[in-house]
C-alpha cells in the first residue's frame, strides 16, 4: 500500500541543483532494489530525487531499504505497457547554448523513473517515452541531446522493451520565424484517434467559434475541428491505449497559461497540433484574445500577416522566405515578441487553458474507440506525475526561458493538486490562473475536486509542509512570469522584484 491521497503532493527539495551528464545515468550507488547491480560514482541527483520522492510519498514503504522495495507495484502491472511522457519541447534554447537544461525534461530524470518502471513490471511489459515535440523541433538532436538513445540501448541490452517515439506527422524547418520547409513524419506507429467532446469541451459556448488559431498557418484546419458544437482532437493511439500514462513535466513558466507543468505537458500527445486552438483571433474588445487592445498599428500587423501567411502556406519554400523577411522588416515598426504582447502570449488568453483541460479529459476518460467512458464507471487512466524541476524555467517559458537552479521535484497522482502546489512553490496564486480555477470545475469529466486549498503538501523541507494556502511566501522562490503574465499571477504577499 502507499499512504498518499489523491491530494497530497509530495515536494523533494535538491541541495545541488545539477544534472548528471554521463548517460545512461546510472545511480550513483548500487540500491538494493535494482535488478541489476548497476551503480556509478558519478552523483546523480535527479535519480536520488526521484527515489527520495517515493519515499516521501510512502510508496511501499514496509520495504524500503531492502530488495523487496517496488514503490511503483501500486501503479503498475506485470505485463503491462507503461507510456513516460517527458517534455521534449527543443533540442536547444535560442539564446543560451547550456540554456536548454530548463525547457526539457532531463534524460537521468527519466532514466531513473524508468527503472522504478522496469522493478514494477518484473521482466514482463514495455516501456514507451513519447512526445510531440515543438514542430520545428528535430527529435533525434534531441534524444541525442538528452542521452535517450544510450538509455534506450542500456535497457535493449538487458531485454527490455524500450521504445522512443515522436508523435508528430510533420516537421517544419523555420526561419525568422516563418516555416520554409515541411517533412511529413510516420507518427505514431500505432495510429491517432479522433475524439469529439462535444457539449462537454471547455470550449462549448467559446465566443472563439469561428476564429480560432492553431499551431499553423491553416486557420481553416483548426476552426473545421471545432465548429458546430463539435470540439475535436486526435490524440496518440499509443497513449490512449497504454495501461500507465506516467507524467514527467518540466518546472517552468509559460507565455498563453502562465505555467507549464502538469496539466499542459499533454500538448505532447496528440496526433496533429493543428487540431488545438491556441488562441482566439482579435482583440479583448472584440471578443478575442490575441492581444488586449486593438491599436492601429497593431491592426497593420494582423493585416500584413495575414496576407504573407497566406503565401507562405501555399509555397513553404518562397513565401516562408517572404514572411521571414517581412517579420524581421516588420520588427522595428511593430516591436519584437519578447516585449510586446500578440499571439495570445498574455494572462488575458481564454482558448488554451480549455484546449489544456480537454486534452486532460481525453487522457482519463478516453477510450480506444474515440468515446468517452462515464465518470461513475471507474475506468479512469492509470496515473502519476513526477515534476522535473532540479534546473526549472522562468520568463519567456516554455521555448525561451532563464534557467532557475530550483532544486524541486514534485510529485503525485493528480495533475491539478501538483499543478497548485508547483504554483504556490513558484511564487504564484492559483486563483489567478485560469487553467487551475478551471480544472476544478470542469465540464462533465472532473479532473480535481474542492479547491487549490484542500492540497496537502509534503516535504523533506519543512517550510513547504502543509496545506498550500499556509505556506509562507517567503518559503518560495519567487519565479519571475512571462511579461505578459507579470503583475496578473504573482501572490500579493510574495511579489518581489527581481
Amino acid at each position: 500500500m502507499h499512504r498518499s491521497s489523491h491530494f497530497e503532493v509530495a515536494a523533494l527539495k535538491v541541495e545541488v541543483p545539477a544534472y548528471n551528464s554521463e548517460p545512461p545515468f546510472d545511480p550513483p550507488c548500487c540500491y538494493p532494489e535494482l535488478p541489476w547491480p548497476q551503480g556509478s560514482s558519478q552523483p546523480n541527483a535527479a535519480y536520488e530525487g526521484v527515489r527520495g520522492l517515493f519515499a516521501l510519498l510512502g510508496y511501499n514503504s514496509t520495504n524500503f531499504g531492502g530488495k523487496q522495495w517496488n514503490p511503483l507495484g501500486w501503479l503498475i502491472r506485470p505485463g503491462d505497457t507503461v507510456v513516460l511522457k517527458p517534455n521534449l519541447l527543443k533540442e536547444s534554447h535560442p539564446r543560451n547554448p547550456e540554456g536548454w537544461r530548463s525547457v526539457v525534461t532531463h534524460g537521468s530524470f527519466i532514466r531513473a523513473v524508468a527503472d522504478y518502471v522496469w522493478i514494477a513490471l518484473k521482466g514482463r511489459g514495455r516501456i514507451a517515452v513519447c512526445d510531440a515535440p515543438h514542430t520545428d523541433s528535430n527529435f533525434k538532436l534531441i534524444c541525442e541531446r538528452l542521452g535517450l538513445n544510450q538509455v534506450a540501448e542500456f535497457y535493449r541490452s538487458k531485454g527490455v522493451q524500450f521504445d522512443l517515439l515522436d508523435l508528430r506527422r510533420e516537421e517544419w524547418q523555420s526561419q525568422g520565424g516563418a516555416i520554409i520547409h515541411r517533412r511529413k513524419l510516420a507518427g505514431d506507429p500505432r495510429g491517432a484517434i479522433a475524439f469529439d467532446l462535444e457539449q462537454a469541451s471547455e470550449l462549448s459556448g467559446h465566443a472563439g467559434n469561428g476564429r480560432y488559431y492553431g499551431a499553423d498557418y491553416d486557420v481553416l484546419e483548426v476552426n473545421t475541428h471545432h465548429r458546430g458544437g463539435h470540439h475535436e482532437y486526435a490524440l496518440s493511439r499509443s497513449v490512449i491505449e497504454a495501461d500507465v500514462f506516467i507524467n514527467l513535466p518540466k518546472l517552468k513558466t509559460h507565455k498563453k497559461t502562465g505555467i507549464s507543468v502538469a496539466l499542459k505537458n499533454l500538448v505532447g500527445i496528440n496526433a496533429d497540433k493543428n487540431w488545438l486552438p491556441h488562441h482566439t483571433q482579435g482583440d479583448a474588445n472584440s471578443g478575442g484574445d490575441e492581444f488586449p487592445c486593438a491599436t492601429r498599428i497593431r491592426q497593420v500587423e494582423i493585416g500584413a500577416l495575414k496576407f504573407l501567411r497566406k503565401i507562405a502556406l501555399h509555397s513553404p519554400a518562397i513565401g516562408g522566405r517572404i514572411l521571414a523577411l517581412g517579420k524581421t522588416a516588420g520588427r522595428p515598426i511593430f516591436g519584437d515578441s519578447r516585449t510586446v504582447i500578440r499571439g495570445g502570449d498574455w494572462h488575458g488568453n481564454d482558448t488554451t487553458w480549455r484546449m489544456c483541460l480537454d486534452l486532460n479529459k481525453i487522457l482519463f476518460y478516453g477510450r480506444p474507440d474515440g468515446t468517452m467512458s462515464s465518470p461513475a464507471d471507474k475506468r479512469a487512466k492509470r496515473y502519476l506525475a513526477l515534476v522535473d524541476g532540479i534546473v526549472a524555467g522562468e520568463g519567456s517559458g516554455p521555448l525561451d526561458p532563464d534557467p532557475v537552479p530550483a532544486g524541486i521535484l514534485l510529485g503525485g497522482t493528480n495533475p491539478v493538486a501538483i499543478d497548485s502546489a508547483a504554483a504556490i512553490l513558484m511564487g504564484f496564486d492559483p486563483e489567478k490562473i485560469p487553467l487551475l480555477v478551471n480544472a476544478f470545475q470542469s465540464k462533465s469529466y472532473p479532473l480535481a475536486q474542492g479547491t487549490w486549498k484542500d492540497v496537502e503538501l509534503i516535504s523533506d523541507f519543512e517550510p513547504w509542509t502543509g496545506r498550500l494556502e499556509d505556506i509562507e511566501p517567503s518559503a518560495c522562490l519567487n519565479f519571475r512570469p512571462h511579461f505578459g503574465w507579470k503583475g496578473h499571477i504573482e501572490r500579493e504577499l510574495a511579489a518581489v522584484a527581481r
